[in-house]
């Protein structure tokens, strides 16, 4: 069994906190505007998880190649993009179409990963210039 790297854990928990965060946003919007039901915390559940762990996989998939040589690691990122964009795709569908969950719900959590890394570099800053007082 593969042990799961220190900044793959790191990093999937900021991913999940992010999630989450927005999660609530989402929720708050919904219901300000009226829509909310039980189908938009169901379908935001869903999604949530969808994206925290295909986020993971991506993680563990980069663990992984990092071991290996340049073209076997290229290949084996190209096929687990593949693979996880095709599942992803495969299981959003199955949200959308399930009455159990809202399709805006099942969605929208799915970009949270991709605003939450578009907004790491802030945090990273931050951190860093704590990290550069504290040794000084």
């Amino acid at each position: 069994m593969m042990r799961i790297d220190a900044a793959v854990k790191r990093e999937t928990f900021y991913i999940t906190a992010s999630v989450l965060i927005f999660s609530v946003l989402m929720q708050a919007v919904f219901l300000i505007v009226g829509f909310w039901d039980v189908t938009v915390l169901f379908g935001n559940l869903y999604g949530a998880f969808l994206a925290v762990f295909n986020f993971f996989l991506l993680g563990l998939t980069v663990q992984k190649a990092v071991t290996k040589e340049e073209k076997e690691a290229k290949n084996l990122i190209k096929l687990s993009q593949t693979g996880r964009m095709l599942g992803l795709l495969v299981l959003a569908i199955v949200g959308v179409y399930l009455p159990c969950f809202h399709f805006l719900a099942v969605l929208l959590p799915l970009l949270f990963p991709r605003i939450a890394i578009m907004f790491r570099p802030l945090f990273d800053k931050k951190t860093s210039g704590e990290k550069e007082g504290e040794n000084v």
